[in-house]
């Protein structure tokens, strides 16, 4: 295998949003840097099972809002 074409793999430090961290292989930076996360398992809807807010000017609610009044005529 040639050498100098894979990044360094090394240990960084990852820091969730309520202050826990741990320690991980990573590409990221260098050799005991820290990556601070802003959005993670513990607080994202998506892994906690939150709804999603979901407003009334959505596509749909615009389709129906212009095109609600036609309907198919049965023959």
């Amino acid at each position: 295998m040639k050498s100098g074409t894979h990044p360094d793999y090394h240990f960084i430090t990852v820091t969730m949003t309520d202050g826990t961290s741990f320690k991980t292989r990573s590409t990221m930076g260098k050799e005991g840097d820290t990556l601070a996360l802003d959005i993670d398992p513990k607080v994202h809807p998506a892994w906690t099972g939150g709804t999603r807010q979901v407003s009334e000017g959505g596509q749909v609610a615009r389709f129906n809002k212009r095109f609600g009044g036609l309907s198919l005529a049965k023959k």
